[in-house]
C-alpha cells in the first residue's frame, strides 16, 4: 500500500543543523496559534509551553542548561527553544487527565506542520533534565514536563561536529504500513 501524503507532512523532518537566523515574531505567534487549534479531550487544551528566543538570552540560557550535553552541542544555533508541558488534571473536575500527553502531542503535531509551511523546522528532544526545568521555572507538580523542542531555519550541516553530521545525513526511515496497521487480533500483528 502506498498513498501520497500531504506535502507539508512529507517535508517535515527533525534536523540538528539550524541557522541562527532570527524567527519573525509573527511566525512564532502562528506556531503557538496552530498548537491552540489542536483537538483535545473535552476541549481541555492541557498543553503549556515555556519558550525563549535568543532575544532573551537569560531565559534562552536557562532552557539550554536543562538539555543534556549532546543536545546542547547542536541546539546552540537554534534561535528558539521550547519546553512542553501537559496538565495532569482536568481544570473543572480535578480528575486525572489520562489523555493530556496525547493532546500535547496533537498540539505539537499542529505546530510542526505549521512550521514546515513557514519554512521552519522543529526537533523534539527527550534528552533534558525535567527536574532541573521544574525547579528553575517553578513548575507545579500537577504538570508533566514532556519534551523540549529546538526551532529554526535549516542550517549548514558542515557546522555540526562530525559524529552529529553523520546522523544529519542518514536516510529517513519509516516503518511500512504492514508493520503498524492491522485489522485482526493482536496476534495477527507479528
Amino acid at each position: 500500500m502506498s498513498a501520497k501524503i500531504h506535502e507539508l507532512i512529507d517535508k517535515r523532518w527533525s534536523p540538528r543543523a539550524f541557522s541562527d537566523q532570527e524567527i519573525e515574531p509573527t511566525k512564532i505567534e502562528k506556531l503557538f496559534e496552530a498548537a491552540s487549534f489542536a483537538a483535545s479531550c473535552f476541549n481541555e487544551q492541557p498543553w503549556r509551553f515555556i519558550y525563549a528566543t535568543k532575544d532573551y538570552p537569560e531565559r534562552y540560557d536557562q532552557l539550554m542548561s536543562c538539555l543534556v550535553e549532546f543536545n546542547q552541542m547542536w541546539v546552540k544555533t537554534a534561535p528558539m527553544i521550547i519546553l512542553t508541558l501537559a496538565s495532569k488534571k482536568f481544570a473543572q473536575s480535578q480528575k486525572e487527565n489520562h489523555h493530556a500527553r496525547h493532546d500535547l502531542g496533537l498540539a505539537i503535531g499542529n505546530m510542526s506542520v505549521q512550521a514546515t509551511g513557514m519554512g521552519l523546522y522543529m526537533h523534539q528532544m527527550a534528552g533534558f533534565s525535567a527536574e532541573k526545568a521544574r525547579e528553575m521555572f517553578e513548575i507545579p507538580f500537577d504538570f508533566d514536563i514532556v519534551t523540549m523542542i529546538a526551532v529554526g531555519y535549516i542550517g549548514d550541516p558542515m557546522q555540526l561536529p562530525e559524529n552529529i553530521r553523520e546522523m544529519e545525513s542518514s536516510k529517513r526511515e519509516r516503518r511500512s504500513l504492514d508493520k503498524i496497521l492491522f485489522d485482526g487480533d493482536w496476534d495477527d500483528m507479528k
